[in-house]
């Protein structure tokens, strides 16, 4: 397979992640061309050169329209804010632009659909940055639990907080518009989504309940606006094959940095995960050890793989970066016609519809089902 060209268009702190990663993909795997980073785009000229330089690019841009048109990119990395997801996926496929767009898909779930459909008539390969699910140790954990090593799963509890938006002071800012999406559901709690999705298929139904534990914030400028959207949600879910599940996610929780923890229970053992702690994970198990209680700690190794491409020794530790590195060899993969373990755009659509079942849950009090298809 030849380098592919690549775009950027956006180049904050999702937009170096994408570049690290395309510019490390190469070294790290070492069976992929190194790809060529083409066109840049920002919200201005001036910032679209300083980061052309920092970053590698050959060229740069105010106007990310003008990647679309030049044949040297084959593949365009999303990382705007939410609400420009839907306009610039759906006009890279357009033009025959593989697409590599962060999360969530779109803030409305007509876009959402109006981008997979986008995606299947050009036929480009499109896939969302979902990068968690690219953790060692989650793909380990979808081993055990296909081997039974836990038994037959019955609940799943997962939690995902942070603590960016716990100051009721902190400055009014886009993740709090409506125009940005449901705040603590699209924003946020699509990420324990992707990984449920990865071990047990998508959610049937689900129960919610939202909170603003803030009703305003100051401008900078000035005065105060009201919050737009909840930054705390709680779901109940039904899962496949009978599983319940709890989902809880708050963008507002003092002391909590990066933490998705992750529960498993099963008939013959549990699985418990945090992200805070991402190289490890512990196992209980009854299998052989009948009089032993507690829980034993796992740390990642190279023969959790592709942990072996990052580092030869156990325990050492990949981070953040690393998963997105993974995520950029899959979407190379996909690109190259290979079976991949990466959340396309129809499996990111499920999501979305779970996403909007737990809105409207809300709005309605009450159960709701979630469209399989």
């Amino acid at each position: 397979m030849k380098a592919l060209g690549v775009g950027l268009i956006g180049t904050g702190y999702m937009g170096k992640c994408h570049a690290l990663a395309w510019n490390n993909v190469a070294a790290v795997f070492g069976d992929v061309e190194r790809p060529r980073l083409v066109f840049l785009a920002e919200a201005n000229a001036e910032l679209a050169a300083v980061r052309a330089r920092e970053f590698g690019f050959s060229r740069s841009t105010g106007d990310w329209r003008e990647l679309l048109s030049d044949p040297a990119v084959d593949v365009i990395s999303i990382t705007t804010p939410n609400q420009f997801h839907a306009e610039m996926a759906i006009a890279a496929l357009e033009a025959g632009k593989h697409v590599w767009c962060e999360k969530p898909m779109a803030t409305s779930l007509a876009d959402a659909e109006r981008m997979l459909a986008a995606q299947r008539s050009s036929g480009k390969v499109a896939i969302m940055g979902y990068n968690y699910i690219q953790n060692p140790v989650m793909r380990h954990i979808r081993s055990l639990i296909d081997e039974g090593a836990i038994g037959t799963v019955n609940h799943v509890r997962v939690e995902m907080d942070e603590d960016f938006m716990a100051d009721p002071e902190a400055p009014f800012y886009w993740k709090s518009e409506a125009a940005s999406g449901y705040g603590a559901l699209d924003d946020f709690a699509v990420h324990p989504l992707s990984l449920l999705w990865s071990l047990f298929g998508h959610v049937e139904a689900v129960i919610a309940s939202l909170a603003k534990p803030y009703a305003d914030r100051p401008l900078k400028d000035g005065g105060r606006r009201a919050v737009e959207n909840h930054d705390i949600a709680s779901v109940l879910m039904r899962l496949p094959a009978g599983i319940s599940g709890v989902l809880m996610a708050n963008r507002s929780a003092w002391g909590r940095k990066g933490r998705i923890a992750l529960q498993v229970y099963g008939s013959k053992g549990s699985i418990l995960y945090d992200q805070e702690r991402m190289n490890e994970f512990q196992l209980y198990t009854t299998a052989g050890r009948p009089a032993e209680q507690g829980f034993s700690t796992i740390l990642t190794a190279p023969h959790h793989k592709p942990y072996d491409r990052f580092v030869p020794a156990p325990g050492h530790g990949l981070g953040f970066n690393d998963l997105k590195v993974i995520e950029c060899r899959e979407l190379i993969a996909a690109i190259a016609g290979m079976a991949t373990h990466s959340i396309d755009f129809n499996h990111g659509l499920r999501i979305e519809k779970s996403v909007h079942a737990m809105a409207q849950s809300f709005r309605e009090a009450r159960w709701v089902d979630v469209p399989d298809t």
